[in-house]
């Protein structure tokens, strides 16, 4: 929005600079400014001066120069109306408003973020209670101190369903606030509004400015699903939103580094360890507008995700997000964590040098994409090489930025002739003699190279003329006819839905924009038009087909929302151990081709997973209901 320039002069002459600066700055007085060492670059003799009356301060060394506002911007990774925001807080000047609806809308925010802190110092207060005590005895057996704990401001919601609505009423905050963030729910059947987090530990989720505006919890029994989120809110939505981004944002801009982990408690314990520049997405996989905040305060964002089947996963996911929009200054890099530990359990097993050790081998993306294409087993055909090479040169076109997608397609095609001439010299004559040289794609579309966890199966849209659909894609069918015709059942298997390895780019991005449309609320009807409007006509006609419903009757639109529920469960259960069955495969192809440690632990990582989800499965079958793989701890 735009300020009027009287407001912006008056805010500049509120908030004294030198006051400002002196926080992050040792400032000295010489004569009219101030010296210091500069916030922005490494220097060990001051070049860095602030002249109060002029109103800006600039640095002789890097160049660094603006008035308090682009001081706040810079410093602490701010766009202008949040540095605007902020600095008119601490001035105790109120901002002005665009328009009328302006004012509305940011009055009625303001209002939702009273009951979010409410609840939060709510949540806070049970937490040292009687009624909390076994959910403070679970953090302090996890390792976090107290002084963690409060920074993190984590805390108890009781197994009561209206405690929390009779405690903020005090307050003045009314059912309909609470409904409208999250922390209530109404149930389908009539009955009285109860309270969304029961009987769980607290994560406050707070927005880049430090304010709460959702909450994640982790159940102490059995209950699942184990993690539970807010839905997404006025206030919320967790496509944008870093957990921990207004702790970490600081720390990370003073370092040039952010690590971005994968879940509520390792980010927690990497902060306790002295690791303050940690973040977590708070989904599945990182979305383009988290990369974008990260890349506000870093150039190289380092993505250490958890080495089990899951995390990697993820890992894969967010290089392909990323991949179209790297360029100078914006990139991600990644770390591993050998034997399958997260950070949390290396930090608690090793302290925190080893994590840093980790931090210090983390691979640049040109190395993660290449490993991605060349897991499993080695090319042996003159075909499957000019696939592999193929599927290298596509990775690189996805780069918008032409410098960085030539240095990326003439890495990559170097490393792959390199490695075709060291293990393959036949298939590298009879390529030369085919006249196949790197720049020619047409082998690939004939022998396409599936990545670790994908399937070579056709799209399934009304326009398909394929041979007949195999037993996966039919329950992806079933699971996606039954998710349209029952929208309610997405929150609830959504994560584990987003979580699976599409067979295709279509269907990967239809799962995305189902996604996306489950914040707006629709009903079935609603959400196929914006499913059509999307541009998903022949995809949502290939599931909401008669064939479908002939073979699967819990999926069309007349089943009870349990039988769908049901049929989904199974659905999920099989596509789960599908993946994991083929990311075996791809991991026994290379510890056979590369016998090391880290190879045979990611193995025997995926076996275990594999028999856990086995004997969850026939328990289930025993109880005759399907199993459900629990959420990622």
């Amino acid at each position: 929005m735009a300020f009027p320039p009287s407001f912006l002069d008056e805010l500049r002459a509120r908030v004294p600079l030198a006051s400002v600066i002196g926080r992050r700055v040792r400032l000295t007085k010489r004569g009219r400014e101030y010296s210091g060492l500069c916030p922005f670059h490494n220097e060990k003799s001051p070049s860095f001066t602030v002249n109060e009356d002029k109103g800006f301060f600039h640095c002789f060394g890097c160049g660094a120069h603006g008035d308090v506002i682009g001081f706040a911007m810079r410093s602490e990774s701010l766009s202008f109306p949040e540095a605007v925001e902020r600095l008119a807080g601490e001035a105790g000047l109120e901002v002005p408003r665009a328009s009328p609806e302006e004012a509305a809308r940011f009055k009625a925010q303001a209002t939702l973020r009273d009951a979010t802190e409410a609840a939060c110092q709510w949540f806070e207060t049970r937490l040292r209670a009687s009624e909390g005590r076994a959910a403070l005895a679970y953090l302090r057996g996890r390792g976090l101190d107290d002084e963690t704990i409060q920074r993190f401001r984590l805390g108890y919601a009781p197994e009561s369903g209206d405690a929390l609505k009779r405690a903020v009423a005090a307050k003045d905050i009314t059912e309909a606030q609470l409904l409208e963030v999250g922390l209530l729910k109404r149930p389908d059947d009539g009955r009285p509004p109860f309270a969304f987090f029961r009987d769980r530990v607290v994560f406050p989720i707070a927005d880049r400015r430090g304010q709460v505006i959702a909450f994640g919890a982790r159940a102490l029994g059995d209950a699942q699903p184990k993690y539970l989120k807010s839905p997404d809110t006025p206030l919320f939505d967790k496509g944008r939103t870093l957990y921990a981004l207004s702790l970490a944002r600081t720390p990370a801009a003073e370092k040039g580094e952010i690590i971005v982990a994968e879940g509520y408690m390792d980010v927690i314990a990497l902060h306790q360890a002295g690791f303050a520049n940690a973040v977590a997405p708070l989904g599945t996989a990182l979305t383009e507008s988290q990369l974008d905040a990260l890349w506000k305060v870093a150039p190289e964002p380092i993505l250490c995700f958890d080495a089990d089947a899951a995390g990697q996963r993820a890992a894969a996911r967010a290089a392909q997000r990323a991949l179209p929009l790297v360029g100078p200054g914006r990139s991600i890099r990644f770390a591993t964590i050998e034997a399958g530990k997260d950070p949390d359990e290396l930090i608690r097993a090793k302290g925190s040098q080893a994590m840093r050790d980790v931090l210090d081998r983390a691979r640049p993306l040109v190395d993660f994409l290449w490993s991605l294409e060349t897991a499993g087993p080695r090319p042996r055909t003159p075909e499957q090489w000019a696939a592999l090479q193929h599927a290298l040169e596509q990775r690189a076109a996805q780069i918008e930025h032409r410098e960085t997608r030539t240095i990326y397609r003439d890495q990559l095609v170097s490393r792959y002739r390199q490695w075709l001439r060291q293990t393959d010299r036949d298939a590298w004559t009879k390529l030369r003699q085919k006249g196949f040289t790197p720049g020619q794609a047409g082998p690939g579309r004939r022998f396409p190279v599936p990545l670790p966890g994908q399937h070579l199966r056709s799209d399934f849209g009304a326009s398909s003329r394929q041979a007949p659909l195999d037993a996966p894609v039919q329950r992806w069918r079933f699971l996606l006819a039954a998710l349209i015709n029952h929208p309610s059942l997405i929150d609830e298997l959504g994560e584990r839905l987003a979580a699976l390895p599409a067979p295709n780019e279509m269907l990967d991005n239809l799962v995305r924009e189902i996604h996306i449309a489950r914040s707006f609320e629709l009903d079935s009807t609603g959400l196929q038009r914006h499913l059509n409007e999307r541009g998903f006509v022949d995809a949502v006609s290939g599931v909401l087909a008669e064939e479908v419903y002939a073979m699967a009757r819990a999926a069309g639109p007349a089943a009870a929302v349990d039988d769908a529920r049901a049929l989904c469960l199974d659905a999920l259960d099989h596509l789960e151990r599908t993946a994991i069955d083929d990311e075996i495969g791809a991991l026994l192809a290379r510890a056979e081709a590369d016998p090391s440690e880290q190879n045979l632990t990611l193995l025997l990582n995926a076996r275990r997973l594999r028999l856990d989800m086995a004997a969850r499965s026939a328990a289930a079958e025993d109880e005759g209901t399907a199993g459900a793989v629990p959420g990622h701890g």
